[in-house]
């Protein structure tokens, strides 16, 4: 994941399209490991980066979220639930943002957090 400070779209300007015919995301970051701003986090175990540049590729990061979703029984990048574990959603507000989906597998899956 990238987060960039405004000098990005400058920075993404001065970039030429590759030999495939598009701008590069691996440019904008040499631009700034050259500029000496360049900030990296190494991903920990239990992490995984999806790379969804191709149809193919997207395609099998969906597989892939799909099947550890099943088998895990748990949702990967689940907002409402990541700020309710951390505390920055009550049991009662994330019941409020549940109901409204409580006839879909998204809204009984937040419901179901609640009960354990």
């Amino acid at each position: 994941m990238y987060f960039y400070d405004n000098r990005a779209v400058e920075f993404a300007k001065q970039i030429k399209p590759s030999a495939r015919g598009e701008l590069e995301i691996t440019d904008l970051n040499r631009m700034y490991l050259e500029d000496g701003s360049l900030s990296v986090q190494i991903l920990g175990r239990g992490f995984a980066w999806l790379d969804t540049g191709t149809h193919e590729s997207l395609h099998e990061a969906a597989s892939f979220v799909q099947t550890v979703q099943n088998i895990q029984n748990l949702h990967i990048a689940c907002l409402e639930e990541i700020a309710w574990r951390n505390g920055w959603l009550s049991d009662e507000k994330l019941e409020e943002l549940a109901r409204p989906m409580a006839k879909n597998q998204y809204g009984q899956y937040l419901l179901r957090l609640l009960k354990k």
